[in-house]
């Protein structure tokens, strides 16, 4: 375009253009949503309208337009990782991390230990190239595992737990691995620094964000809420809480991260993931200053009573307690007359009625001002109508679909498919109770027994079997039927404590076929990979000759992995389903097939 133009000249659209547009935005959603109802992955068929509309298919899309797509598309990408990192529990996260990093690692390591293998059987591959296909393989897609657990109703349950931190931990790691294989792709020659240099940045970035949230935001945060909850009616105060001054600050905290991520030499969408697990982190410390600071309103009321606890949990629970508390009271004195306990009841109800309403009314304000509703507002109706669909789509222009149905391409990729089948699968191993336990723990079970017992889900002990309290209420709430058979038999009891304790078999392989398959889905991370490698020269292509063999075959293993895990994953679940409700409607007492890994971790029976 000449210089000399000071401005850019406006004119209408074509009818034609307007229809390919209009019938690219709707087939997107409407293929996105009946695929993800039938088989859990929606993005293949954004990818596959992507494929169609654009240069590799029919070529409907200008080249202008798809750049911009791509372009476009590429926010969407962020605040979907954006929208990862505020969906993280940190509470949950810590306490099964251990068991959710052995996974990550497995699901890190195996994938690109298994892609050295190419040479074998795809001709000039270099070990730099296997490494950048494995790196394309060994993330886990996040959409696609947020969306199976929240169908199947596992999102609560130890399991979903551990699969969304290992994924959120493949994904990270992926993410890492594109700044990585970027920067292979810029560089000549191969040296440590190419490689050291986004690791040692996204580890700076890992620790130093948590370390600057503890050390200087948390108590700037504190001394934030000490001076102007001193100040009635505020303009501060009015002017924090609203929306728009949310907003504001959260689109700060993304654009800020990302961009000195990206200055830095890592990946702007590891930023992103931290920049929302920051927000969700920060409204965690806000909730709890306001239910401190009405705790404290409510105090001077609950002086008429010093041994109660001070209420810092539900009101309801309190007003319950304080009537269990009165009605042990009335049977230990049964000659205490019956009205006095029950006018001690209605007070406590009423004290716990003020108490709720006085302090729930302070915190339940500012709910709309979170990080997830903020998203949900303002971000989530444009990212899965827009932005998304844009994001796939321009997967789909850089997929060449008319080269990949060659009779070599399609062998190798079918074989390449099945070793990162096996590469992901291999994960679900750590949910199998072995008879015999794992040789290098029972030498680290030696020494650190202690210390190991509070990570490694199965017991270490090699004496007598305790019941623990956290296992019989497990046990007491995944099979209801046998802990009353068990109940009415108490010499039974009596004889299994007495056997020696052993690492138990298997209940099923259910919870392992169903962890195994749920991270065989690489879904959008890996897509992104191999597009950079590809673009930037590291799979060796030449834009005369067309895309690399290599990129074709791992585009096959990335296509065949998202929508295999996917279906696999959905009809465990439904064998699940059925045999779980059968077993209720015949109350045979038999074990739930899925064990402890099917309740909530850290629950409790009600009593």
């Amino acid at each position: 375009m000449p210089s000399n133009i000071a401005a850019l000249s406006y004119h209408d659209p074509g009818i034609v253009s307007l229809l390919i547009l209009t019938s690219f935005l709707l087939l997107q959603n409407v293929i996105n949503w009946a695929f993800d109802r039938l088989l859990f992955c929606g993005l293949i068929g954004q990818i596959a309208i992507g494929v169609a509309w654009g240069r590799p298919g029919a070529d409907w899309l200008s080249a202008d337009a798809q750049n911009v797509i791509m372009q476009i598309g590429y926010l969407g990408l962020i605040l979907l990782v954006y929208e990862g990192g505020l969906s993280t529990d940190l509470k949950t996260l810590k306490s099964n991390l251990f068991l959710s990093s052995v996974v990550a690692f497995t699901g890190i390591s195996a994938p690109i230990g298994l892609s050295f293998l190419l040479p074998s059987f795809v001709n000039g591959v270099s070990p730099v190239q296997a490494f950048a296909a494995g790196a394309a393989l060994c993330s886990t897609s996040l959409g696609t595992t947020f969306t199976i657990l929240s169908t199947s109703g596992l999102s609560a349950s130890r399991l979903g737990v551990v699969l969304s931190s290992a994924a959120m931990m493949d994904d990270i790691v992926g993410l890492v691995m594109s700044g990585i294989i970027s920067s292979l792709g810029t560089s000549a020659d191969f040296s440590a620094v190419i490689v050291a240099r986004p690791v040692c940045v996204s580890i700076a970035f890992a620790v130093t964000v948590p370390l600057a949230c503890v050390w200087l935001l948390k108590p700037l945060t504190r001394l934030s809420y000490s001076t102007i909850g001193s100040r009635k009616c505020g303009w501060a105060q009015k002017w924090i809480a609203t929306e728009n001054a949310a907003l504001l600050l959260h689109a700060l905290v993304l654009t800020g991260l990302a961009a000195a991520a990206s200055y830095a030499g890592t990946s702007n969408l590891f930023a992103a993931y931290l920049a929302g697990a920051v927000i969700t982190w920060w409204d965690g410390l806000c909730k709890e200053l306001r239910w401190s600071t009405a705790s404290g309103r409510t105090e001077p009321r609950a002086t008429e009573t010093p041994s109660c606890p001070r209420p810092t949990g539900n009101a309801l629970q309190l007003s319950s307690a304080s009537k269990s508390v009165a009605t042990a009271g009335e049977r230990q004195n049964p000659g205490q007359p019956a009205q006095e306990s029950k006018s001690e009841a209605k007070s406590d109800d009423r004290s716990g009625e003020r108490t709720e309403s006085s302090s729930s009314s302070c915190p339940d304000l500012y709910e709309n001002l979170t990080g997830m509703a903020i998203f949900g507002k303002y971000y989530s109706g444009t990212l899965h109508t827009i932005l998304k669909p844009f994001f796939f789509a321009s997967i789909g222009f850089a997929i060449p679909i008319s080269q990949m149905f060659t009779g070599s391409i399609l062998w190798r990729g079918l074989v390449y498919t099945l070793l990162m089948l096996l590469a992901k699968l291999i994960c679900g191993l750590f949910l199998v109770r072995f008879a015999t336990p794992i040789l290098p723990m029972q030498v680290l079970s030696r020494r650190f027994r202690s210390s190991i017992s509070r990570c490694w889900p199965w017991p270490l002990q090699t004496g007598k079997a305790i019941a623990t309290p956290d296992s019989t209420s497990q046990i007491a709430h995944a099979t209801p039927a046998q802990g009353q058979e068990r109940s009415a038999s108490p010499g039974h009891q009596q004889v299994s404590s007495r056997k020696p304790s052993r690492v138990p078999k298997p209940i099923s392989l259910y919870p392992a076929a169903l962890l195994g398959s749920a991270m065989v889905a690489r879904g959008e991370i890996g897509f992104l990979i191999s597009s950079v490698a590809e673009s930037d020269g590291v799979f060796g292509s030449d834009e005369e000759e067309g895309s690399s063999e290599l990129f074709l075959v791992v585009t096959w293993a990335i296509l065949l992995c998202t929508l295999l895990g996917p279906i696999a994953v959905g009809l465990t679940v439904k064998r699940v389903k059925r045999l779980q409700e059968r077993e209720r409607s015949r109350q045979t007492g038999k074990d739930d097939p899925l064990g402890v890994w099917g309740v909530i971790p850290n629950a409790r029976q009600p009593t």
